[in-house]
């Protein structure tokens, strides 16, 4: 993850975010909603390209709006119900997002066959992809499976004109078919990462990340990494109150960082057994001491013992897991608040807007300022607790 430090003069960031604004003008007349991403650095576990492109909150009408989902033959059924989860199901009746989500494939009304046994019909063609915000692509085929010429089409097309374009899992063979990953920082199951960089020379595979965000490219491991990754792409255009929203509904942790390891060192115990505990009462008092000390001493264990059991079932290190619970709860408290960021960071345990604003520019690349400007609603914050 690229390191940003917090400006100490305030004329600085705010000459910096004029810039940024200019920039992100003329990015918007040459590709309209967002750039293509070429030029432009790729960011692994989610850090955004600059605050300037984050739209405003889904309430107050985000860009995010519609989402096509390509389906291959092979396709998996698990990967592909990821994108139906997340982005099908309107979710506004328990204050979560809405998006014009269509199923579309090479050859409409035909069977496509899937890895598990059955086929599926769908119903809309490659000319669903033409206007949407979002293209994904499950995973599919039993690799090598030469992609049809239209769907690399469409997927051009579709990064052309600036819409976002994500794979899960073996679906970043298709990206890497369209030309879409030379040059990029990428990801895939660890099992194909291999192949991956072995057919695609040009593209950067990293195959121990959850998932990469590359421009407006997002590629993700295996299986339920494609959650991450799309959890983080409405977080990242949403705010983390709509993550948060869909997260909560599907039953699952709202934000697992793109960095975090693909597999750790023991297999992970369903949601942390030994330290499930811990984990909650830690998201209950993030204003405390969380040092590995305390925490240690709070689960009757060594610091050595903790740290290492602490890593093996979350994949993060103590103070890694603790400074992204933070940050994330400073952003609930933004979006949903008007609590001042001296107040903010006092509840989220980093003590002072200082440190507060060193840690948004460390991990979001923003200033807490400027991301409640974009994702705090005029009349949708709440009033302070």
């Amino acid at each position: 993850m690229a390191e940003a430090v917090a400006a100490d003069d305030e004329g600085e960031r705010d000459q910096d975010g004029q810039q940024r604004e200019e920039e992100q003008d003329e990015r918007k007349k040459s590709h309209g909603r967002k750039s293509a991403g070429a030029g432009y650095p790729s960011l692994v576990a989610g850090v955004p390209i600059s605050v300037e492109i984050l739209p405003t909150a889904w309430e107050c009408g985000s860009v995010l709006r519609s989402v096509a989902a390509v389906v291959l033959p092979g396709t998996s059924p698990f990967e592909l119900g990821v994108a139906c989860e997340v982005f099908g199901i309107d979710r506004s009746d328990t204050g979560g997002p809405s998006f014009d989500f269509r199923v579309c494939g090479p050859d409409p009304g035909v069977p496509v066959p899937t890895k598990t046994g059955f086929s599926l019909v769908v119903e809309h063609g490659l000319d669903a992809t033409t206007d949407v915000d979002l293209v994904v692509v499950p995973a599919y085929g039993s690799l090598p499976v030469p992609v049809p010429a239209a769907v690399l089409d469409a997927l051009r097309a579709a990064h052309a004109r600036g819409a976002w374009v994500l794979s899960i899992c073996s679906g970043a063979f298709a990206l890497g078919e369209a030309g879409l990953l030379d040059g990029r920082r990428c990801t895939t199951h660890w099992m194909h990462a291999d192949d991956l960089a072995r057919r695609h020379p040009a593209a950067v595979v990293d195959p121990d990340v959850l998932f990469v965000e590359a421009g407006t490219v997002i590629t993700s491991a295996g299986t339920a990494a494609g959650i991450d990754a799309c959890l983080h792409l409405v977080r990242r255009e949403l705010g983390a109150a709509a993550a948060t929203a869909v997260a909560r509904r599907m039953i699952v942790p709202p934000q697992r960082d793109g960095g975090q390891a693909q597999y750790v060192d023991t297999p992970l115990p369903p949601r942390a057994d030994t330290l499930a505990p811990l984990l909650a009462w830690m998201l209950e008092h993030l204003e405390e001491d969380l040092s590995v000390p305390a925490l240690a001493a709070r689960a009757l264990l060594s610091e050595r013992t903790f740290a290492r059991r602490f890593r093996a079932e979350t994949g993060a290190t103590p103070a890694a897991w603790v400074a992204r619970q933070r940050v994330a709860r400073a952003q609930e408290l933004l979006e949903r608040t008007d609590a001042g960021v001296e107040e903010i960071a006092r509840r989220c345990g980093l003590r002072t807007a200082a440190h507060l604003r060193e840690h948004f520019a460390r991990t979001l690349r923003t200033s807490p300022q400027a991301y409640r400007r974009r994702f705090a609603c005029v009349d949708g914050a709440a009033p302070t607790p």
